[in-house]
């Protein structure tokens, strides 16, 4: 019999990985700025011109290999994209020492 182990919300966490939270907003942001270059039918030597970065780069963010590039950096490239981007800062909903991070779409 096969055991299966079942997973958190963030696969980063679940493989080890350092900085696990960072990595799972990359991993978020990347998603969505590949889902506007598609939408809007861009080469990615189209998209990396207006992100403003080399396409090799850009190639390498949409396959998950973002560990050099800022979460500054892709929420520029969101802007670039014609995105609003809003960054809230709130109390948590309940008592606990550290807040956390997350992405939401609208």
């Amino acid at each position: 019999m096969i055991e299966i182990e079942k997973g958190s919300a963030n696969v980063y966490e679940d493989l080890g990985f350092p900085d696990t939270a960072g990595m799972q907003v990359k991993a978020t942001l990347a998603a969505k700025i590949g889902e506007i270059v598609k939408h809007r039918h861009l080469t990615q030597l189209q998209a990396s011109e207006i992100l403003g970065m080399p396409q090799p780069k850009l190639s390498g963010m949409l396959r998950g290999q973002f560990r050099g590039i800022s979460e500054a950096k892709m929420l520029e490239c969101l802007n670039r994209l014609g995105r609003d981007v809003e960054i809230v800062v709130r109390k948590p909903s309940r008592a606990r020492v550290a807040g956390h991070t997350r992405v939401v779409f609208a």
